[in-house]
């Protein structure tokens, strides 16, 4: 069995928390948080992967699945940035435009299409699955500082308005997101990261322990910053529950 961290399990558990108010918020709710729950839902799907390794799971052998989670990562955060802007015109105009039925198919449709594009390739091997990893990443530590700058101007637009808190919920969880990505995109960056002492030993050669205090503090970053991250959105979607009920 692989190891799971206590981190990994608080993250997941409140990730599942989120993702399942999410879905619910995607279907009782107002069109304008569709795009943006689906975001948050897809986040908890690709963060599914610990578990699954952890408990062995029969099909976690296949490389074809833990790539599919992380391209699933990539897809989470760029609808859940198309609906931070979509929610950023509907606070300026009170209008939206197409439908939920769209939304979902155009996700599902994504996700399918991805599905296909892994396993008409190669098997992905440590150092592909590690690139794969390493554009989501890169796309989340981008999308999370748009994501950011969003929420600070539909807090402005909506700040009398009794959800606003809402919004600074997701600032912070934001920022947590930036720290825990950015933080694991920049430990890949330098080759300090454990995917790449696998491809490292699998090839019979040495990582040298220089720079091991940045790599470590980096790691603790990673770690705690994922850990906020997973009390944070929870936190913001029992709230705006509360509110939105």
């Amino acid at each position: 069995m692989a190891d799971i961290t206590t981190v990994d399990l608080v993250q997941i558990a409140f990730w599942f928390l989120a993702g399942c108010i999410s879905f619910y918020f995607s279907i009782g709710n107002a069109r304008v948080w569709t795009s943006i729950s689906m975001g948050f839902f897809l986040i908890f799907l690709s963060q599914l992967y610990v578990i699954e390794k952890a408990l062995d799971m029969p099909w976690t052998a296949y490389t074809q699945l833990e790539a599919i989670h992380y391209i699933i990562g990539t897809v989470s955060i760029m609808v859940m940035t198309h609906g931070f802007q979509e929610y950023y015109i509907f606070s300026r105009t009170l209008e939206i435009g197409g439908s939920k039925t769209a939304v979902y198919l155009t996700v599902l449709g994504v996700v399918a299409a991805s599905v296909i594009f892994v396993f008409i390739n190669p098997e992905p091997q440590y150092a592909v699955l590690r690139n794969i990893s390493m554009i989501e990443n890169t796309t989340w530590v981008f999308l999370s500082l748009v994501n950011l700058d969003m929420v600070r101007k539909i807090y402005a637009q909506i700040r009398d308005s009794v959800i606003a808190k809402g919004f600074i919920g997701f600032g912070i969880v934001f920022i947590t997101i930036f720290l825990w990505k950015g933080a694991e995109l920049y430990l890949q960056v330098y080759n300090w990261d454990a995917d790449w002492r696998i491809i490292m030993q699998n090839l019979g050669g040495v990582v040298p322990d220089s720079y091991m205090g940045r790599r470590n503090f980096s790691v603790m970053v990673h770690d705690y910053a994922g850990l906020l991250s997973g009390f944070s959105v929870g936190g913001t979607f029992v709230y705006l529950l509360k509110l939105l009920r």
